[in-house]
């Protein structure tokens, strides 16, 4: 089979959270098993995309209302992802050093703009194919009109019988905007203006559901949570018959305690030694006591994360007298910055924080602490348990969608963490509690981190679920 994912992100080339992990491992590993897959996204001008060597494979323009938007497809040269990337250079578009957002954290405003040229791009650039490809998997709102444009648009009904697998990677952001935009669209057949329209808006992630072949969620739970308690649940419950959950997984290779590349201390045979040795390099980094456990949190500072709970969580933990370390890592809402940056000087020795990305800092927390805070109010799948895990660090997580999934707790027969079912500082105290106890039983807890080291959270697995799926829709 040849199949072409279609995304906003893949890591290394451009990163703003799990979507980009996914999309960079999974090509990798249906490689692997003998299919030809390949990945397309614009041409940002992060920093790896700026250091590399590409080609011109196809030059074309969009139509957006008045304005003709002129691209290149072009193909990455290097060999050393594992998959073909492409990426659709678009002046004036993605010629720009963030993802979805600048610098400074603010979001460009011409989103709807940016996102319908890439799509048309691409699907342009498929009907020059002498033979399209098998499947075209497209990944969260930044792709959902794809499916649509290819029924319901005169210029790309050639591409009718290709398949199309649509994975929402996180439901929180369904793309929509006001029917006012409805003249930036490709026309498309009038009768099928509905497929469009949810909530009175014009709703890529809607258009997905309603119009893909395949519909996938990264989790089993979560699928389950979308059918029953959101926005889209009538929906997503009438399209129950061609929905499923795949857990994602993780690239073994990239995140390998024994030879991880970022890693101060790799893993030889002794998990204390591997875990001191990350913890020196922290202590020079951060303000902390080596002789507590250390409590880590690493990504988006939203409330989608649960990051609005930790400050009075942790403030709550250590004025109770509890001696523990905690660190924050990763960026988001300025009001958390602030709250951060207070409670460094308020439990100074006790907490710390880095409010920035970094890829390095993220792998080294993994193996040097001890516990991995997770209190999402939102996970579709999550794949720092995963890491962590990998790494010998116990999560703390909420009981919810893919966290549901792959954390058991102690309590339960092959438990890998800690969990708490209500997003609320009293659970949240509890699990830090009960986390302190199993630290200070060593008899435990070493154990413990050995045996979650050995969880197999491998691709290999879950990119055998996407081949399933995929070979069901070549036998149609």
């Amino acid at each position: 089979m040849k199949i072409l994912h279609i995304s906003a992100e893949c890591y290394p080339a451009a990163k703003a959270g799990g979507l980009g992990d996914v999309v960079g491992a999974l090509p990798k590993y249906l490689c692997q098993a003998g299919h030809d897959s390949s990945v397309i996204i614009p041409k940002y001008h992060t920093k790896w995309m700026v250091q590399q060597q590409f080609q011109e494979v196809w030059k074309g323009s969009v139509r957006l209302h008045h304005e003709l938007v002129h691209y290149e497809i072009q193909k990455y040269l290097g060999d050393d992802l594992g998959y073909p990337l492409y990426v659709v250079e678009i002046p004036g578009k993605f010629d720009r050093p963030g993802v979805y957002s600048a610098p400074g954290g603010y979001g460009y405003g011409d989103e709807i703009e940016r996102y319908l040229t890439f799509q048309q791009a691409v699907l342009q650039w498929l009907l020059s194919f002498p033979v399209p490809p098998s499947i075209l998997h497209c990944h969260d709102h930044h792709t959902g009109l794809i499916p649509f444009m290819i029924k319901h648009c005169p210029e790309y009904r050639a591409l009718i019988n290709v398949p199309t697998v649509f994975t929402i990677h996180n439901g929180e952001y369904p793309g929509a905007f006001s029917w006012q935009k409805l003249h930036l669209l490709p026309y498309f057949d009038g009768a099928a203006r509905g497929l469009l329209d949810w909530a009175n808006t014009i709703n890529p992630l809607a258009s997905a559901i309603k119009c893909c072949w395949k519909l996938t969620t990264v989790s089993q739970s979560y699928l389950e949570e979308l059918q029953s308690d959101s926005s889209l649940q009538w929906l997503l419950g009438n399209e129950a018959h061609k929905s499923v959950g795949i857990i994602n997984g993780i690239d073994n290779k990239v995140w390998d305690p024994k030879s991880d590349k970022y890693l101060p201390t790799k893993l030889d045979k002794d998990i204390r030694a591997f875990k001191a040795g990350n913890r020196a390099v922290l202590q020079e980094r951060f303000n902390i006591d080596p002789n507590l456990p250390l409590f880590t949190f690493i990504g988006r500072l939203v409330k989608e994360k649960g990051a609005d709970l930790l400050p009075d969580l942790i403030s709550s933990f250590l004025s109770t007298g509890y001696r523990a370390n905690f660190i924050i890592l990763g960026t988001g809402e300025k009001s958390l910055h602030h709250r951060f940056e207070e409670m460094r000087y308020q439990f100074k020795g006790l907490f710390d924080a880095a409010l920035e990305y970094n890829e390095g800092m993220a792998h080294t927390l993994y193996a040097g602490s001890d516990f991995l805070l997770m209190p999402s109010k939102v996970e579709p799948c999550g794949l720092n348990q995963m890491y962590s895990m990998r790494y010998g660090t116990v999560p703390v997580a909420r009981k919810i969608g893919g966290l549901k999934d792959t954390v058991i707790d102690i309590g339960d027969e092959g438990g890998r963490g800690l969990t708490f079912h209500h997003l609320t500082v009293e659970d949240g105290f509890h699990a830090l509690h009960r986390a302190m106890e199993v630290y200070n039983s060593q008899d435990y807890f070493v154990p413990l981190r050995e045996r979650i080291m050995n969880v197999d959270f491998s691709w290999e697995r879950s990119a055998g679920k996407y081949i399933e799926l995929y070979q069901e829709l070549g036998m149609k």
